[in-house]
């Protein structure tokens, strides 16, 4: 892994996850949390991980983020900006922080030398989901199409009311 540009991507992901938790504007906040999304994606491509960091920009940024920034266009209401930060939010994530380090440096598995494993390839994966783990993912697809047509159900009944 090239050291200048994991110290870059780390550099940007954490100031982005900072901004995320201290920015007073929640729309703001939301798309530095997107911005910290496409950074941890970084990171998986950086270790040759192409499938997870692709699901992560897919799903994390694509999705989830997007949907967050929705949620505050829909739900939005005006709120006094003023003009400090959030530092509730900081202190939060400067303990959970610390925390995870903690807990990081105390684990003995972190001096095992990680064993060999084969290739994980999208082929390989691919085969395994639609052989292994078929019912897992049919009962995923129906829980993501549910909520899909929940959501449908929920803005069409808001129309209706207004």
């Amino acid at each position: 892994m090239n050291s200048a540009a994991f110290v870059v991507i780390a550099i940007l992901t954490l100031a982005a996850a900072f901004a995320s938790a201290t920015l007073q504007k929640l729309m703001h906040a939301a798309l530095m949390f997107a911005l910290t999304f496409v950074g941890i994606a970084a990171f998986f491509f950086l270790l040759g991980a192409e499938f997870v960091g692709l699901v992560q920009v897919f799903v994390y940024v694509g999705a989830v983020a997007v949907l967050i920034v929705f949620t505050i266009l829909l739900t939005r209401r005006d709120v006094q900006d003023t003009g400090k930060p959030n530092w509730g939010g900081a202190i939060i994530a400067i303990a959970v922080f610390g925390g995870l380090l903690w807990a990081i440096l105390k684990t003995p598995a972190l001096f095992i030398a990680a064993p060999q494993i084969e290739a994980l390839t999208v082929k390989r994966i691919g085969g395994v989901l639609m052989t292994d783990y078929v019912w897992p993912l049919q009962c995923v697809g129906l829980l993501l199409t549910a909520a899909l047509i929940g959501a449908l159900i929920l803005v069409m009944e808001d129309r209706d009311e207004g």
